[in-house]
């Protein structure tokens, strides 16, 4: 697992709770949503204003459920760029009980490099690149030659 130096705190809803009582598994994206646009942020790498310079796009994501959030659980984002390659990058999330610090669910993402205006993908900036290696350390440089196939 790696470890995260971003966290974002989460306020849960009233409204993500569901009828069993705890919070419904499609808002866990929303929360990975949230704390991946706040990391963008918190690097300057997007001023949360203009959509068409955020730079990517979503191109897949997953979430493996560990345990329930409830109404009062006070919960914590964290994310992590864990892979950059040419066209793409990986983050990976953990959601916490912040008071507890359990682990309650894990989720990874991958996003495309993106001109929104060009409606195609691009190699990630080399601005983007430094960045988040300066932040993240030298890990998410470094892809490996089955993951660059991967790439989009």
């Amino acid at each position: 697992m790696p470890s995260f130096r971003f966290f974002l705190p989460i306020q849960v809803r009233y409204g993500d709770v569901d009828a069993q009582r705890h919070v419904n598994n499609a808002v866990y994206f929303t929360f990975m949503e949230q704390a991946r646009a706040a990391y963008l942020q918190h690097l300057g790498l997007w001023d949360g204003r203009d959509f068409d310079a955020i730079g990517i796009i979503l191109a897949e994501t997953r979430c493996t459920f560990l345990a329930p959030i409830r109404l009062e659980t006070p919960v914590r984002v964290g994310v992590r760029t864990v892979r950059l390659g040419t066209k793409s990058m990986e983050i990976a999330y953990s959601i916490e009980n912040a008071s507890t610090g359990q682990v309650l669910a894990t989720g990874q993402s991958v996003q495309v490099a993106y001109d929104y205006l060009k409606a195609m993908s691009i190699p990630i900036p080399d601005a983007w690149r430094q960045t988040i290696t300066a932040f993240e350390g030298p890990d998410p440089a470094s892809a490996s030659s089955q993951e660059l196939s991967r790439e989009m």
